[in-house]
């Protein structure tokens, strides 16, 4: 099954209790070869779509600093 990522944490979080679920459902159940590629072929996909999550947030991410005086102003993580 291919998901699209969708936007935000909910759907990342989401996405990371599934990946919980398949491995725990190819650890304790006795599972034919073609669920547990199924279950495979869906974690794999889940963990694309979470690191491209990850990727995107991570460029957009500004870091916060304290000026001397206490004022506070965002800088670019390029920068």
């Amino acid at each position: 099954m291919k998901r699209k990522p969708q936007a935000g944490p909910e759907s990342l979080v989401s996405d990371l209790r599934r990946l919980e679920e398949i491995v725990r459902q190819m650890e304790a159940e006795e599972i034919d070869l073609d669920q547990a590629l199924a279950l495979f072929e869906e974690g794999v996909g889940l963990l694309r779509s979470a690191r491209e999550r990850l990727t995107q947030a991570e460029a957009t991410v500004a870091k916060v600093l304290e000026n001397a005086d206490g004022t506070l102003r965002v800088v670019e993580l390029d920068e």
